[in-house]
């Protein structure tokens, strides 16, 4: 009997020397400016490593050279956030964790005139805006309410969005 408590005393010793903390990630908090198309300084044509190296704590990645459906990008599902880096654009989800400079997420359809003039295109889902960093496209939900936010470095004629 002592040498099996003897040995269960030795496996949790070893055990417990094993173990260790280890830090989550942590990233500043994202700061959308839709008029510059930034998030935190990072332009949609930011390279892969600038966007991982700057915000560490990413929920998914698809690495560059990757034969992902939508090539290289980097997923901040618990934020809301995604860098598609092989297309140059990021879009901003419904359920975004953190500040716009001007807030459009939730905004009705009929008052971003004021803050973005006429849109370039129109569908009955979304608006398109020409910016001075490419292309801004807002979708709207049944209500008429902006419910995604995709920021392009790509004019309307050579944008390619992940379906």
């Amino acid at each position: 009997m002592k040498h099996v408590f003897f040995l269960f005393i030795l496996v949790t010793v070893v055990m417990s020397t094993k173990a260790q903390l280890v830090a989550k990630s942590r990233c500043d908090a994202f700061v959308v400016d839709i008029i510059d198309g930034k998030v935190n300084g990072l332009k949609p044509n930011a390279r892969f490593v600038e966007i991982k190296d700057k915000f560490p704590c990413f929920t998914a990645i698809e690495p560059e050279g990757s034969t992902a459906k939508c090539g290289a990008s980097i997923f901040y599902a618990d934020k809301g956030i995604f860098f598609y880096t092989d297309r140059d654009y990021i879009e901003i989800k419904e359920k975004f964790v953190a500040k716009f400079t001007t807030p459009v997420m939730g905004a009705a359809r009929n008052s971003l005139f004021k803050i973005l003039g006429n849109p370039k295109m129109k569908d009955d889902n979304w608006d398109a805006y020409e910016m001075s960093y490419g292309i801004l496209v807002l979708h709207f939900s049944k209500a008429g309410k902006v419910n995604l936010v995709q920021m392009a470095n790509r004019g309307t004629e050579q944008l390619s969005l992940c379906e």
